[in-house]
């Protein structure tokens, strides 16, 4: 069992010096415009939550 956690351990540590040598890449960013539809309210979450629920019960009836 102790040879075992050994293995498993020489293999994460080597995974992660060979991580740390790539390359860092970022992640891609949304360059759309245009902000909320008029009407939403950010802090309101109860209408933001409403609003979600309307939203898949109209993509639940397309299955019915």
């Amino acid at each position: 069992m102790t040879s075992l956690i050994e293995e498993g351990l020489r293999v994460v540590l080597s995974e992660t010096s060979r991580s740390a040598k790539r390359k860092r890449t970022l992640p891609p960013i949304s360059k759309a415009r245009g902000g909320l539809l008029p009407g939403i309210d950010m802090t309101d979450s109860a209408m933001l939550q409403e609003l979600d629920d309307l939203d898949a019960a109209r993509r639940m009836k397309r299955f019915t």
